[in-house]
């Protein structure tokens, strides 16, 4: 079935247009509501939905609405995936707030982030305001009294450390940073370190430093260098933007308007789109018959202002349940089919269901999160089994991003023998100080191991 390459474009770009579902969460005058992507969850990753409870185990594919709070424990990282494909990715040990994802008077997105605790990479690509009286997106990072602000592409690290210090990193673009001490411009592979406590003297309100011009300028407040030491984590981050880039640039070719867009990228990794007569251009995830569900898999979670969202289990499962419909094709097996503007869907669409089958429901009372099937998804942690087991009817659950190459070979053995297959897979980033440069090339290496029927992990059972 060939790939669509045309239309698909069109539809998707207008899909991205969020409707005010959580529209009790803004109150300012911005007031439009927007929803982000939790879309990487690995170890101990904790969330606060801003449901009364405080912090829960947070899963892939949960909304991220304003005022949410996420943390990552000593063995967890986190990616949030906003709708243009931005990224912020949360180290080990970190914890962050989102006071502010709302949009302006002319459409434009407003997102502030506060780091309340330990390192966080951000890769962000803000759309420029189409007209002079217009502004463009705007992306803000705020850590003690210091504020990063983004208005073009740029890809930094910001790592706070205790009450004292603060160190920005710049691996592309530049970025600009604001304290009571002064502001500070970090260049490409520039550094900045902020002595947090000199911040607060009444001295250095004047400060103001430029990277580029010297090796090391310095003042009361901050030490800019034309360098950056490599940090844990670096090789993770590095991994994460490689997955989307290469990924979400395959999309070209079919015809979709811009190369970023949240969840794009796991639809191009997790499945194909193609034309299907009767049906127009429609996605289909690998790994699936005309058994499989794609609602046999997730859970409902609660929201305060909107009830339950259901939230799918696959690692693909954003786009394909936020937006569009999902439809029952005879002998071919569930489809989706793009969204059109302003729809934004908390609960399942689908049409032309198999009379047997029964559309999940919301919990009629309670705000406890509820599990269906194998329920939500979180990654397993750095450090675990490099062998893997895709069974057939498993529509990707479990699979890593990125972690095997070529999916789609290893799909279509499966549709052939029916049968599970053992694959080794790309260990994630290890955490270690010991990763030379910015990350290093990431290698991923795939071996059919042969036909075990013994699934691993949370591919246990066969769907």
């Amino acid at each position: 079935m060939a790939i669509a390459e045309r239309k698909l474009g069109g539809i998707l770009a207008a899909s991205f247009l969020l409707a005010t579902t959580f529209a009790a969460v803004s109150a300012s005058a911005e007031s439009k509501a927007r929803i982000v992507r939790l879309s990487e969850v690995e170890g101990t990753v904790k969330i606060d939905r801003t449901a009364g409870d405080g912090f829960d185990k947070a899963f892939i594919n949960l909304p991220v609405i304003e005022g949410a709070k996420l943390k990552t424990g000593s063995d967890g990282r986190a990616e949030v995936e906003f709708e243009d494909g931005s990224a912020l990715r949360l180290a080990p040990n970190t914890e962050v707030a989102f006071t502010t994802l709302s949009l302006g008077d002319d459409g434009q997105k407003l997102s502030t982030v506060q780091l309340v605790s330990g390192t966080i990479y951000a890769n962000v690509h803000p759309k420029s305001a189409y007209g002079k009286e217009k502004s463009g997106d705007r992306f803000q990072l705020n850590f003690a009294q210091e504020s990063i602000a983004v208005p073009d592409p740029a890809h930094f690290r910001v790592e706070l450390e205790g009450h004292d210090k603060a160190t920005i990193a710049v691996f592309k673009g530049e970025v600009n940073a604001t304290a009571p001490g002064g502001e500070v411009e970090v260049a490409e592979k520039h550094s900045a370190t902020i002595n947090l406590t000199k911040n607060d003297s009444a001295e250095n309100k004047s400060a103001q430093n430029h990277a580029g011009k010297d090796d090391a300028e310095k003042n009361e407040a901050f030490v800019v260098a034309r360098n950056f030491e490599t940090e844990p984590s670096d090789a993770w981050d590095h991994q994460q933007s490689d997955y989307h880039d290469r990924y979400a640039t395959a999309s070209k070719g079919s015809g979709i308007a811009s190369p970023y867009a949240y969840g794009m990228s796991d639809l191009n990794y997790y499945g194909n789109f193609m034309s299907l007569p009767g049906y127009g251009n429609v996605w289909q995830p690998f790994f699936t018959g005309a058994n499989w569900s794609p609602f046999q898999d997730g859970g409902w979670a609660f929201y305060p202002g909107s009830g339950y969202t259901f939230v799918s289990g696959y690692p693909w499962g954003w786009m394909p349940y936020r937006y569009g419909t999902w439809a029952f094709a005879p002998a071919f097996g569930w489809v989706w089919q793009p969204g059109f503007a302003n729809s934004w869907n908390a609960l399942p669409v689908a049409t032309n269901v198999p009379a047997r089958m029964k559309m999940p429901t919301p919990p009629a009372l309670g705000r406890q999160t509820v599990m269906v099937g194998l329920g939500m998804a979180a990654n397993p942690a750095f450090g675990s089994s490099h062998h893997l087991t895709i069974n057939p009817n498993s529509a990707g659950f479990g699979v890593p991003r990125g972690s095997i190459n070529h999916l789609d070979h290893i799909a279509r053995t499966v549709d052939k023998t029916s049968r599970p297959v053992v694959v080794s897979t790309a260990p994630p980033a290890q955490p270690s100080m010991s990763q030379g440069g910015f990350g290093g090339p990431s290698t991923t290496s795939t071996g059919m191991m042969g036909g075990s029927h013994h699934a691993a992990g949370a591919t246990a059972r066969s769907h």
